[in-house]
Order: structure tokens, then C-alpha cells, then sequence
């Protein structure tokens, strides 16, 4: 998916920077080709948004599973962190699909810092 090299010591920033570029990329209205890239594929006309929130769900039940794997002693910590990957993947797809980004989401969780959850949670309106 990527030109730049791995490097296991690039910032969050730097790494979510670039992922939201290379997505953006892969839109199909940016010239993204669903027959050759995985992201195109999944934001295709006729595909969105049902084939990135399948694969949404699909990683986080594995993010469970590979959790509790991990809390009964059957897996390593390596495979939640691969598991996650997965899944924070897959959540870019949904926020490029939308326009959105990493940096949304950093915004949100930078507002929320130092609100108690208890309390953020009863702020919320009711649906």
C-alpha cells in the first residue's frame, strides 16, 4: 500500500498522515482501480459503505476474540496488536469514505481529555 519505507520509529502523526493520503488515493473518484487496489474495492459504487462496516465488524469480533485468547494464555500479545491493526484499518477506510479522518477522531479524544466518562456519557443526548 505504501512507498514509504517501514519504519517501526515513525510517529502516530507521520503514520496516520500518510494512511490518510494513501486512502484518499484509493477512492475510486480519485482514479482508485477496484481491480487492483483492496481500498478501491471496498469504497467502489455498489460496495459502500456495506463492504468496509462488514469488514468493520468482521475485525472487531476478531479484536475480541484475539483479547480474550490473549487473557486465557492462548495467544501472544502480538496477535491482539495484529488484530487492532486490522481494525484501526479498516475504521480509515470508513472515515475516508465519509471525509473524515485520524485527525477527526484525535480532535474528538483531545476534547474529551479530562472529561470523566461517566460524565461525557451522560451528556450525550438522548437518541
Amino acid at each position: 500500500m505504501t512507498s514509504q519505507p517501514q519504519d517501526s520509529t515513525i510517529s502516530a502523526d507521520a503514520l496516520f498522515a500518510h494512511l490518510t493520503r494513501v486512502l484518499e488515493s484509493r477512492k475510486p473518484a480519485r482514479g482508485g482501480d477496484p481491480a487492483s487496489s483492496y481500498v478501491a474495492k471496498l469504497l467502489a459504487d455498489g460496495k459502500a459503505p456495506d463492504a468496509f462496516l462488514k469488514k468493520i465488524g468482521e475485525e472487531a469480533a476478531e479484536v475480541i476474540m484475539a483479547a480474550k485468547d490473549l487473557q486465557d494464555g492462548r495467544k501472544e500479545r502480538e496477535a491482539l496488536v495484529y488484530e487492532v491493526a486490522d481494525l484501526w484499518f479498516h475504521t480509515l477506510v470508513a472515515l475516508t469514505h465519509f471525509n473524515l479522518g485520524a485527525d477527526d477522531v484525535v480532535r474528538e479524544l483531545a476534547r474529551r481529555e479530562g472529561v470523566s466518562g461517566l460524565a461525557e456519557k451522560a451528556a450525550r443526548p438522548l437518541d
